[in-house]
């Protein structure tokens, strides 16, 4: 990530994400008592005193465990030690010291990086006066703040955007132009390996473990001449499988991470095929104007006869009518078939939500096409259709200026909009037709 990192670390339970949302001014951290349950590094932009900083809130550290994710969690927690240009670490008032706080400090005692420590849960004048112990663990950047409230979070704030240039903040806002592409579709379908086969690190915890990825994570992808964010979210699951709250807070995460998608890739397992629930995220994405790419993964599972990709498009397709203008990537992660292509579709569908097309070359192409096939006709009146424009809206929207706005059938709105797909390129892209009184 471009721009200046600061990472939040400290053991489980300590305030990280209620920290982490409160410099985001957003619910973006998943809070809750369970232990372990930020897993993942999470990203956010945090703005004060006019900069702008990226935030990393990682999983609790607990350094000898044999519980698989907190040593999962430790990696992270390193990683995000390694990226960050400054940490902040966090302590609960409420506890004093513990051997967990001491084994953290002993890790970024090493670092040469500016350490900020963030004594938490500090509500009252008798919780500063036993807050004092924390100088023991030997920082100099001490800081007494409770997160809940937001008391003491400013001095840290101005401490750590004193670190940051002009030019550093500006690239976290020139960042946020880019590109975004989310991940979507259903638990266990590869969505996380996708995401570190084409980045080529171990980004997010990969385990068989269903619901392993509970929050966004996103990254800043830069190769090959291609520069995007990807958006890697939690499993998207069926609302009868959503028993814990967490799943249920991953599920509205997934359609956030929705809405600050720009293109959607649409993971289906091959073997299963698509889905009621994938249809759903299907019709969501396109109902909200995203751009789609489906890839069907483990496709080096299904046994081949000769038109096997074809006929199983085929049939996909008559289950996404009417919106059948998607491409269909057959891929597998494991065996790293055919993911660079996904790139360039998804930056290619990404091109096609962004289209404008001129008002003269729309009327020119458009109308010649309405002459060659009118509109029926209602109640004995010719319907008419004289000006076509492209509105300014993100999904690519068209108004058709008519005498009939009201009579106008939805087979004949079909045909319109085929003609726009054949005649100028919107594939993987919802495109929005209106009728106007003129």
């Amino acid at each position: 990530m471009s721009g200046f990192t600061v990472a939040i670390v400290g053991r489980p339970n300590v305030g990280k994400s209620t920290f982490f949302n409160r410099l985001l001014e957003k619910r973006k951290a998943i809070v809750d008592d369970a232990s372990g349950v930020t897993r993942d590094r999470q990203y956010g932009v945090s703005d004060w005193n006019g900069k702008s900083f990226n935030l990393i809130d990682t999983g609790g550290f607990v350094p000898q465990s044999d519980d698989v994710f907190e040593r999962e969690i430790k990696k992270q927690v390193l990683i995000a030690v390694e990226e960050a240009h400054a940490l902040i670490f966090i302590v609960d008032a409420t506890t004093g010291i513990t051997d967990l706080d001491m084994a953290m400090a002993d890790v970024l005692r090493r670092t040469s990086k500016p350490v900020f420590l963030a004594v938490n849960k500090v509500d009252n004048h008798e919780l500063l006066l036993e807050a004092t112990e924390f100088y023991g663990l030997g920082f100099e950047n001490i800081y007494f703040i409770s997160a809940m409230t937001g008391a003491g979070t400013g001095e840290i704030l101005d401490a750590i955007t004193a670190l940051i240039s002009e030019e550093s903040s500006n690239e976290v806002r020139e960042l946020e132009g880019l590109p975004k592409i989310a991940i979507m579709g259903q638990p266990n379908v590869g969505k996380s390996s996708l995401l570190n086969a084409l980045v080529g690190q171990e980004r997010t915890i990969v385990s068989d473990i269903a619901g392993t990825t509970r929050d966004t994570i996103h990254t800043h992808y830069n190769l090959f001449q291609k520069e995007f964010i990807l958006i890697d979210t939690a499993g998207i699951r069926r609302k009868t499988k959503v028993h814990e709250d967490l799943e249920f807070y991953s599920v509205i995460r997934a359609i956030k991470a929705m809405d600050e998608a720009d293109v959607c890739l649409l993971m289906l397992d091959a073997g299963k095929g698509i889905t009621a629930q994938d249809l759903n995220i299907f019709s969501m994405a396109a109902k909200k104007g995203k751009g789609i790419v489906i890839l069907i993964n483990k496709w080096d599972l299904v046994g081949k006869e000769t038109n096997t990709a074809r006929d199983y498009e085929k049939k996909l397709k008559q289950k996404l009518a009417p919106f059948t203008d998607v491409p269909i990537l057959f891929i597998s992660v494991t065996e790293k078939t055919r993911i660079f292509k996904v790139i360039e579709t998804a930056l290619e569908v990404y091109e096609n939500r962004q289209r404008k097309i001129p008002t003269s070359q729309l009327n020119e192409v458009l109308l010649k096409a309405i002459e060659s096939y009118q509109p029926p006709v209602v109640r004995g009146a010719a319907i008419r259709i004289k000006y076509i424009t492209q509105l300014a809206t993100q999904t690519p929207s068209f108004a058709f200026f008519t005498n009939h706005p009201d009579d106008i059938k939805e087979s004949y709105r079909n045909y319109l909009e085929n003609q726009l797909r054949s005649k100028f390129n919107f594939t993987g892209v919802p495109v929005r037709i209106f009728f106007r009184k003129k």
